[in-house]
């Protein structure tokens, strides 16, 4: 008869890109993503201790066959997550035999956290040069800094709320700044997402106003088209009236 121990959740998980839907590539944009989103399913599916020495410290040595060898599939099955959700490039660089799911974690923490005081200061320049600018749209610009701001932190460079909010109002274009100033003289400021939303209202609001103005411009064009149309000029009603006038007037002066 079987262990009554051999199931575990982790062995249940048979799409990890349904749960793990970035790839880590060897940049560091989706690096903290990709550590929040494979924790928390090794946290739902009870495997952290596999990746991260928790609070307790290390779990418990697998005493008996059994439990080692469930202890085995599992910690091989995390292993596995970690390799279905690297790039090729990333793969190829961690990849060890032999290797415990921990000491996989630990490779690829420290290819991302190699160098961090150099890395921090090209973040540094990139988070402060980003500009709204360069962007479609407020959602664009705000994701980039939120972007840049995980990564600094990823660095050991923490980035403070107000920090963010004051950088994403410097950064305006000029339809904004009447908003922007609103933020910055707020106290205290609002959280990041709250700025975000009070400038998406605002960029919402003179799309609408922008789409007016454009209707009006259009109906005044068409109603100039339809007088040429008809083979006459605007106000032709009030060039007839005046040559009318004229001739009446030459024939007073002729009695």
């Amino acid at each position: 008869m079987p262990p009554k121990n051999n199931y575990h959740p982790a062995l249940a998980v048979t799409q990890i890109r349904n749960h793990i839907t970035v790839t880590l590539g060897m940049d560091n944009d989706q690096y903290p993503l990709w550590v929040a989103l494979f924790t928390n399913h090794t946290k739902a599916t009870r495997v952290l201790h596999h990746i991260i020495e928790t609070e307790s410290g290390k779990p418990p040595v697998p005493t008996t066959a059994d439990e080692k060898e469930l202890w085995d599939a599992i910690d091989a099955t995390v292993l596995q997550w970690i390799y279905a959700t690297v790039s090729t490039e990333l793969l190829e660089t961690i990849v060890e035999s032999e290797s415990t799911a921990m000491e996989c974690w630990t490779r690829v923490q420290r290819i991302f956290q190699d160098n961090q005081y150099s890395r921090a200061v090209t973040l540094e320049q990139e988070f402060s040069g980003t500009s709204m600018a360069d962007f479609a749209s407020v959602s664009a610009y705000c994701q980039r800094l939120k972007a840049l701001a995980d990564q600094l932190k990823n660095v050991g460079s923490l980035v403070t709320n107000n920090r963010l909010v004051l950088k994403l109002v410097s950064g305006l274009t000029s339809a904004y700044l009447g908003e922007g100033t609103v933020i910055r003289q707020a106290n205290p400021l609002p959280e990041f997402y709250r700025a975000r939303s009070m400038l998406t209202l605002e960029e919402a609001g003179l799309a609408k106003a922008a789409a007016s103005s454009a209707l009006y411009a259009k109906h005044n064009d068409d109603g100039d088209s339809s007088s040429s149309i008809l083979g006459k000029p605007p106000n032709s009603s009030n060039k007839n009236k005046g040559g009318h006038n004229k001739k009446k007037r030459r024939r007073e002066q002729g009695e």
